[in-house]
């Protein structure tokens, strides 16, 4: 008898523990970041900074912008580019060239305006056309002026863990994850894709040693690209605390594929046809609303990555702006000519 009642003390405790079970709150969805409010900080913190700059008797901050050809997707990015100078004080420029412009030709305007003392920054959209070779151009532009941070001489800087000018979207994956306070330290992070100018940089900064001048983020970082297996993939992803997708493919991160509560960062950029209106539509490389309901933080595309971009590059026209008055003339010109 004494069993029969022990027994149905422990069925009615299980009852109990499943009722539990079945009334618990579901899991709420992902904190969606907003790269805009985030950039807009940024922005703010920029004009106050230029502001100060001018205040204390020195030029306004100028951006020069080389535009070549007609890519719709170029001419939309310098337009964000230049309204986003004018909104935080720094005067710009975009010197329109045409798509048949050779090689030699824009090498010569590049290094007048590593020149020109009046220019602080200077990029030159990408992509360029097929005959020009874009590295010879990254690399022609002055490392004092390289506001892109794609010269040589900063991505080398960078991998050091030095002081440099910081490649615009990576730097801005960086304040979006420090921003936020998202640790990194000790975490696991898979990058997705490792282009020189995107994933390798965010890498970069994720991985290294945070006590260095430059500080980064002591993860333990896996890069995957184009000839890893989707499953293999799959295995990275799923232990990571942080994914940042940089690959360029739609839907390349699905739910399946994230650990419950993690960091998604989508920096993708596709142009896709949706299904129903048959209009182009952008989207990033990650599932958005598969992944939102395991995920603790997600990027939206648009409204993540792209405005932190922007907002990261005002940053750097006004170091460029500060460096330049701290670098001997003699300097300046053999960072151009190297």
């Amino acid at each position: 008898m004494a069993a029969v009642r022990t027994l149905r003390k422990v069925c009615q405790h299980s009852q109990h523990q499943v009722c539990k079970l079945h009334t618990s709150a579901p899991r709420q969805e992902a904190v969606v970041i907003s790269g805009k409010k985030l950039a807009r900080q940024i922005r703010e913190e920029a004009r106050a900074d230029v502001e100060k700059w001018v205040l204390a008797g020195n030029r306004r901050p100028h951006l020069s912008v080389v535009l070549v050809g007609d890519n719709p997707a170029s001419h939309s990015y310098v337009l964000n580019k230049t309204r986003a100078a004018a909104d935080v004080g720094i005067s710009s420029e975009t010197i329109l060239k045409h798509s048949d412009i050779s090689e030699e030709e824009l090498l010569d305007l590049i290094y007048k305006l590593n020149t020109d003392h009046s220019v602080d920054g200077l990029l030159v959209q990408l992509p360029l056309p097929d005959h020009i070779d874009e590295r010879a151009i990254c690399n022609a532009v002055s490392p004092s002026k390289d506001v892109d941070g794609f010269h040589v001489v900063n991505v080398g800087r960078m991998c050091l863990d030095q002081s440099t000018m910081l490649p615009a979207t990576p730097w801005g994956v960086w304040e979006i994850i420090k921003r936020t306070g998202i640790p990194t330290l000790g975490k696991n992070v898979v990058v997705a894709g490792r282009s020189k100018n995107v994933g390798m940089p965010i890498a970069m900064l994720l991985h290294t040693d945070g006590r260095h001048e430059r500080p980064g983020g002591d993860a333990t970082v896996t890069i995957s690209h184009r000839y890893t297996p989707k499953e293999q993939l799959r295995q990275h992803t799923k232990i990571a605390d942080i994914v940042v997708a940089a690959a360029g493919i739609p839907n390349l991160i699905t739910a399946d594929m994230i650990k419950e509560g993690a960091a998604v960062i989508d920096v993708g950029i596709n142009r896709i046809q949706d299904p129903v209106t048959g209009k182009n539509r952008l989207v990033g490389d990650v599932d958005f609303e598969g992944v939102r309901q395991k995920a603790g933080f997600i990027t939206p595309v648009p409204g993540g990555v792209g405005p932190m971009t922007v907002a990261m590059l005002m940053k750097n026209t006004i170091k460029a702006a500060k460096n330049v008055l701290l670098c001997p003339p003699e300097r300046i010109r053999m960072a151009a000519a190297s």
